[in-house]
C-alpha cells in the first residue's frame, strides 16, 4: 500500500503555517495576559479610591445611627416631660430637633455619595462594557 506524501509548494506552505499558528497563539495569549493585568491594575487603583470613600461612608453611617438613637431618646423623654407639664421640655425639644436635623443631614449626604457613584468602580465597568461590546461585535 502506497502512502501519499505531499511534496511540492502546497506541502511547504502547510508546514510554514504551523509556526505562524503557534506564534499567533502565543501572541494572543500574551495580549490576553496583558489585558488581564491591566484590568487588575485598574481595579486595584479604583479599589484604593473606593476604600477612602467607604471609610468616610462608614463613619457617616455610624454618626447617623448615633444621632438617630439620640433623637429617639430625646423625643421619648420630651413626650414624657410634656405629659408631666414641667419646664424642662424646651431644652429637650431643642436637642431632639438638633439630633433629628443632624440625622436627616447625614442620611442625605450618604445618599448623595451613593448617587455620585463613588463606590461603583466607574472606569473598570466602562472598560468591561467596552471590551464586551468589542468581543460581541468583533471589532476589537
Amino acid at each position: 500500500m502506497a502512502t501519499h506524501h505531499k511534496d511540492g509548494p502546497a506541502a511547504s506552505a502547510s508546514h510554514a503555517a504551523h509556526p505562524g499558528l503557534t506564534a499567533g497563539l502565543l501572541g494572543l495569549a500574551k495580549n490576553l495576559l496583558g489585558l488581564i493585568i491591566s484590568r487588575i491594575e485598574l481595579a486595584s487603583l479604583e479599589m484604593s479610591e473606593i476604600g477612602a470613600n467607604l471609610v468616610r461612608f462608614a463613619i457617616i453611617f455610624v454618626l447617623a445611627a448615633v444621632a438617630l438613637w439620640f433623637a429617639i431618646a430625646f423625643w421619648s423623654v420630651l413626650i414624657v416631660l410634656l405629659a408631666w407639664a414641667t419646664w424642662g421640655w424646651k431644652i429637650l425639644a431643642l436637642l431632639g430637633f438638633l439630633f433629628s436635623a443632624a440625622t436627616v443631614g447625614l442620611v442625605w449626604y450618604a445618599r448623595s455619595v451613593l448617587r455620585q457613584g463613588k463606590l461603583s468602580l466607574p472606569q473598570t465597568m466602562s472598560s468591561a462594557r467596552y471590551w464586551r461590546k468589542a468581543r460581541c461585535t468583533g471589532w476589537a
